[in-house]
């Protein structure tokens, strides 16, 4: 005989997705903040790997955080690596 789905199936289930909704945030509100302390790292491979993320994750935020990069950042190749990734980022959004 099989076994009907019961209450506790539907509430495992239910704690099962919430919990890891609630993990996959935490996480990525992590990622978020450890991108943008990298952005400003004293290293350029930091800031380029930086920039590589933020580059997947157009919006407002981001560009703002972009534009304030970019007053910042001395080397050139960065600066137009940050100029290019902010152009595509205005266009994406408007």
């Amino acid at each position: 005989m099989k076994r009907q789905p019961r209450l506790e199936d539907a509430k495992a289930v239910t704690a099962g997705f919430l919990g890891g909704l609630i993990i996959g945030l935490v996480v990525w509100s992590t990622q978020i903040r450890r991108c943008r302390r990298d952005l400003f790292s004293r290293r350029p491979l930091r800031r380029l790997a930086a920039l590589g993320y933020l580059g997947g994750r157009p919006s407002v935020d981001t560009a703002r955080l972009l534009a304030e990069y970019l007053s910042w950042e001395r080397r050139p190749v960065l600066r137009r690596r940050a100029e290019r990734m902010l152009r595509r980022m205005q266009a994406y959004l408007t």
